[in-house]
Parts: C-alpha cells; sequence; structure tokens
C-alpha cells in the first residue's frame, strides 16, 4: 500500500481549514484516512504557533514506514527540523514572460537611439 501523508481540505467556502493524514494514495483528497496527524490553518499569520501543528513522533513513525510527504507537508516538515532542507532551484520562475522581454527590448531600443541622437 503506498502511504501518502498530505493535506485534507476542510472549512466551508473561502475559509481552509486542513488536517495533516497519513492515507493511502489511492484514496481521495478529503476520504478515507489511516491516521490524523495534525492541522493547518492558513488564515493564521506565518509566525503564528497554532498555524501548524504535528504529531511529530507520528509523522516520523509514518516516514520510518516509508509514507511520502506530499509537497507542502515536505516543506513543513523541513521548517520543523524533522527533513533537511532541499534545494530548489527554478531560475526561469524569475524571468519575464515573452511579451514583457520584447518591452523590455523595445525600451532599451528606444532609450539608446535618444541617447545617439542626444549625443549628436
Amino acid at each position: 500500500m503506498a502511504m501518502k501523508i498530505r493535506l485534507a481540505r476542510g472549512g466551508s467556502k473561502k475559509r481552509p481549514f486542513y488536517s495533516i493524514v497519513a492515507a493511502d494514495s489511492r484514496m481521495p483528497r478529503d476520504g478515507r484516512f489511516i491516521e490524523k496527524l495534525g492541522t493547518y490553518n492558513p488564515l493564521l499569520p506565518k509566525d503564528s504557533a497554532d498555524r501548524v501543528k504535528m504529531d511529530l513522533d507520528r509523522v516520523k513513525h509514518w516516514l520510518s514506514l516509508g509514507a511520502q510527504p506530499s509537497d507542502r507537508i515536505a516543506r513543513m516538515l523541513e521548517a520543523a527540523g524533522v527533513r533537511e532542507k532541499k534545494v530548489r532551484s527554478n531560475p526561469k520562475k524569475g524571468t519575464p514572460g515573452k511579451a514583457a522581454q520584447e518591452r523590455a527590448a523595445a525600451r532599451a531600443a528606444k532609450a539608446a537611439a535618444a541617447a545617439e541622437s542626444a549625443s549628436e
């Protein structure tokens, strides 16, 4: 059985509240789970102690049994010091899109032309 540690959404419309659960990967997101490991409330400030609550002993137990954390849970575990930080690099994320690059090139060409005409 492929185990996952992931978020199960609760809360009402536009008021998300998540449970951190150990579940079979074939089950639906909000469906059947094996054990509730904690909670996550994204509406609280990032520095709040109540934003993420986890039973770290149980999380370590499930990780030792081979459960794979989701991306968001992996980040929470890195912040808690349970897992070592993974190096993430997405060099293309910060680059502007094609249209913005074209506008920047046009702006640079216009500025260069203005500088040449001013120097003559």
